[in-house]
């Protein structure tokens, strides 16, 4: 096999857009409309580049086209090249114009009440200028758009295993989770409780595919239960407080979230630790990339939030 071109040199930003057309799209035509060119020249460069890769990067099918996972390969480079140019651009702008500059940050719900916010705040009273996208979600979401570039940067729990290479992780602060329930609650009326004596009651727990669920359902193994069965899985918030407020639900909470709803004086923590889901509040960024001075500026205050709201972590 020949040795394979050098890709810098031979794949222009032209081939990098289509590419990621054709992947988004999943037609030739579609691609073609999408980026104003007709099938014909998006057929050339596909063909341009798979001559250039020495690879087939799509497969044709009679449905559209599908990415090889030589194509899965490139297509993700490709949108990370584009969205750093993307930035370059904005933080070309941002300066010209003076503004403050701008950071797109996923945000798990440990972090999401307490810690982001404080820290937002806190960097707009020296930047009101500074443009700040927040997309809240779970790990299963929020990397790719980390590795992607679609975000700076993810603040929450961090997961019981490596996200992989390519990510760096900081740790802020402890974290762990506390059963919470509407005040008044007749649990609360009731000594001594064990997890034992909730498993008859109705729960709202995080989706399965979450490291928190994992950790609960340890939690319950530990003590030689099954997990709960009557449950809801969610982790929205305004829907679970509805619940425990309206239905009785019982509620499992990263502390952060908790302590605040605490303070709202709607709910309670039950006095019943659970040790399996102690785990770090961190920050995670694409390793080796250049953050922009805005994202810099959001991760100090994110430091200093972390250690302005962090809770003693009770002993097993």
């Amino acid at each position: 096999m020949s040795q394979l071109p050098l890709l810098e040199t031979h794949l222009s930003l032209r081939h990098l857009k289509l590419i990621d057309a054709i992947a988004r799209e999943g037609t030739l035509l579609g691609a073609a409309q999408s980026v104003g060119l007709t099938q014909s020249a998006v057929t050339k460069a596909l063909q341009e580049a798979e001559a250039t890769t020495q690879t087939r990067l799509f497969d044709r099918t009679n449905r559209g086209v599908h990415p090889t996972q030589a194509g899965e390969v490139l297509v993700a480079h490709a949108r990370l090249v584009l969205t750093q140019l993307r930035h370059a651009g904005q933080e070309l702008e941002d300066l010209r114009s003076g503004s403050g500059g701008r950071v797109a940050v996923g945000v798990l719900v440990s972090a999401a009440v307490s810690i982001l916010p404080s820290a937002i705040a806190a960097v707009r009273q020296q930047r009101p200028n500074l443009a700040v996208k927040v997309i809240e979600g779970t790990n299963d979401v929020l990397m790719p758009l980390l590795r992607s570039g679609e975000i700076d940067l993810v603040i929450g729990r961090l997961p019981a295993f490596s996200s992989g290479s390519g990510i760096a992780e900081e740790v802020l602060c402890e974290d762990f989770a506390q059963i919470v329930v509407r005040k008044g609650h007749p649990l609360l009326q009731r000594p001594g409780l064990t997890l034992a004596d909730l498993m008859d009651q109705p729960w709202i727990l995080p989706r399965q595919e979450t490291s928190l669920r994992s950790q609960i359902d340890e939690g319950f193994r530990q003590m030689g239960l099954r997990a709960p069965v009557n449950i809801v899985e969610s982790v929205s918030i305004l829907t679970n407080l509805a619940l425990v407020l309206n239905a009785d639900y019982l509620v499992v909470w990263p502390v952060q979230l908790a302590r605040f709803e605490v303070h709202l004086g709607l709910v309670q923590a039950l006095d019943i630790p659970l040790p399996s889901t102690h785990r770090p509040i961190g920050i995670s960024t694409r390793r080796d990339a250049r953050l922009s001075p805005a994202a810099d500026t959001l991760i100090a205050a994110l430091r200093q939030s972390a250690k302005q709201h962090a809770v003693a972590v009770p002993s097993p």
